[in-house]
């Protein structure tokens, strides 16, 4: 158990559950249903122990960090998850989170959606931090007014009626196999890739097959000989009569080069579901590749807009922010850590 001066740091055990919930409670903005929902705390939380670390003075909590492994190992990459600190207590809830790593034994620890104000304390730490890509592919239509959810930018002077937004060619040699189960994710096993946080079938298994309240699609990519790497989708219906679908790309694991080569699949797939758009966060993975894949990048403030919040609709961009300590090699998705997931109320 690490201390600086009389604060202790120490990774959870069980019997800590409740202390972790009361002190969240009465530090946090507002009730989060990660505590308070016990299917997202048991889900999130409960592994082979209770994953958070807590920093103390005189058995007192003073900060609390839960994380997410990525992996089954002895020192899995993880993401953090909730982090509170008491009133008064911020830089040792920061001293908590530089020490997470060695608590744990991970090489790599990076969170998804934190708020953007806060990415001068990771930087502080020497991490990196910052906005995460917004990537998008618009389905054929006439014109850019027959778009219901989406709004693509249009030129001056242009009538949205008249006016055909531009849309990237996609093509490639290799399709999409649905995954039909976790006996079939095991058998295929996991595919060669650069990229971290390094997951595994295990984790793929729970986060994308057993998952609550949400439906995933995992598709595998081979050449003929070798498996290439998994693409996991999940399609959102939307609208004031929930009739507009949208495809969303959630995560995908393998090497960069894959990408291009699968993005006729996903074209396929988009005029399959009936989609208005597909779109991708993602940092890490150049913004290149998924124009080659036949996706562009939402820009900030680039007129374009491509609704995230879709039950119910709102017509606005939204963006996000992440950190990571070992950025070399890092990608992160949407689905990573503690994202996408319903909006279910506390209680």
């Amino acid at each position: 158990m690490p201390e600086t001066n009389d604060i202790t740091f120490r990774l959870a055990e069980y019997s800590d559950r409740q202390a972790v919930i009361s002190f969240v409670n009465a530090n946090f903005d507002w009730k989060l249903p990660l505590i308070n929902r016990p299917e997202w705390f048991e889900y999130y939380y409960c592994g082979t122990r209770l994953q958070f670390a807590l920093a103390e003075r005189a058995g007192r909590l003073l900060s609390v960090v839960g994380y997410i492994p990525a992996n089954s190992s002895e020192a899995p990459d993880i993401w953090a998850s909730v982090w509170v600190a008491a009133k008064g207590e911020n830089g040792v809830g920061l001293e908590l989170m530089n020490a997470l790593p060695g608590l744990v034994g991970a090489r790599i620890v990076a969170c998804n959606n934190i708020r953007a104000n806060t990415c001068a304390f990771y930087r502080f730490l020497g991490w990196q931090a910052g906005r995460i890509p917004h990537y998008y592919r618009l389905a054929k239509r006439e014109s850019a007014a027959a778009y219901r959810l989406a709004k693509p930018a249009l030129p001056a002077g242009a009538d949205a009626a008249h006016f055909a937004p531009e849309i990237l060619p996609a093509g490639g040699d290799l399709a999409l196999d649905r995954v039909s189960g976790v006996m079939r994710l095991e058998s295929l096993g996991m595919p060669a890739t650069p990229h971290t946080p390094r997951k595994d079938i295990g984790y793929l298994a729970r986060r994308y097959f057993s998952f609550p309240h949400m439906e995933y699609n995992v598709w595998s990519v081979h050449d003929g000989r070798s498996l290439l790497a998994y693409l996991v989708t999940n399609t959102v219906m939307s609208g004031e009569n929930s009739d507009i679908p949208v495809l969303r790309i959630v995560d995908f694991i393998g090497e960069d080069a894959v990408l291009p080569r699968i993005g006729g699949a996903i074209d396929a797939l988009l005029a399959k579901t009936g989609a208005e758009y597909a779109d991708c966060y993602c940092a890490g993975i150049p913004a290149a590749i998924f124009a080659a894949a036949g996706f562009t990048e939402r820009r900030e403030g680039d007129g374009t807009v491509i609704p995230n919040y879709l039950t119910p609709p709102l017509c606005e961009n939204t963006e996000y922010y992440y950190f990571v300590n070992q950025p070399e090699g890092f990608v992160l998705f949407k689905a990573d850590g503690d994202q996408n997931r319903p909006n279910l109320p506390a209680e």
